[in-house]
């Protein structure tokens, strides 16, 4: 059985007021790296998708290739190398990571009309911090959500890999629709989890890392909820 309340209470010989500021900045910090690494994959973005030779480069040549995988490889990168890697060094691989998954995510705007992917983006906005926010102050336990929404997001995995053959818009938009659900969901569990590392984590050396590590999880809830509105509501160009 899960509790259905969680107090979030310092270590002992904390002092509480100060362990309530300390987490307001620690997600701040969080949030700010976050919305940073997003307008850095939307400047990316935007400059590949305006230079044609640069598109044609990276989108029909087996450098597409490099634009899919490398984001997953930084991923990969950042998690198994955590211990050894400096809070600097987790940083610049986040901001290459961004990068790169702005160019990928180049290919949305050369698809879909810049109208359609703005009124997405502020759709995107609006309810990440709507669950981000429900995340943060509930009181509820929401880890026992968090078996169902690894499951629902290793099946989204497993419907994407094959509806990459079968090519069924039907299937592509009962994805995305599960998408939303499963990243709301994701945004909401994460944010609650970032809390109780901050309980372990404060004031301990590994603090500035897992803000990093954080703001990670974040942003991909927040690019794939994005990309599953774009894909539900977004315009195609003619």
């Amino acid at each position: 059985m899960y509790e259905t309340e969680r107090p979030y209470m310092p270590r002992a010989g904390v002092d509480a007021a100060a362990f309530d500021e300390g987490l307001r900045s620690y997600m701040l910090g969080i949030y700010n790296y976050m919305a940073s690494a997003v307008a850095l994959s939307g400047i990316v973005a935007f400059l590949v998708a305006s230079s044609p030779a640069v598109s044609q480069l990276l989108f029909t040549t087996p450098l597409k290739w490099v634009v899919v995988l490398a984001p997953l490889g930084f991923v990969m990168l950042m998690s198994f190398s955590f211990e050894r890697l400096s809070k600097t060094a987790l940083l610049g691989l986040f901001w290459a990571f961004a990068a790169l998954m702005g160019a990928s995510l180049a290919s949305i705007l050369l698809v879909y009309t810049g109208a359609s992917v703005a009124r997405a983006f502020f759709v995107t906005a609006g309810m990440f911090a709507g669950v981000s926010i429900y995340g943060y102050t509930t009181k509820a336990d929401l880890t026992k959500f968090s078996t169902f929404l690894m499951m629902g997001l290793f099946g989204l995995i497993i419907a994407g890999l094959v509806n990459m053959f079968v090519q069924s818009s039907m299937m592509q938009f009962v994805i995305s629709a599960a998408s939303v659900l499963v990243f709301c969901g994701l945004t909401a569990w994460d944010t609650q989890r970032l809390k109780d590392t901050y309980i372990e984590a404060a004031g301990t050396e590994i603090e500035g890392k897992l803000s990093v590590m954080g703001a990670l999880s974040l942003y991909l809830n927040f690019v794939n909820l994005f990309i599953a509105l774009v894909q539900l509501f977004g315009n195609r160009r003619d």
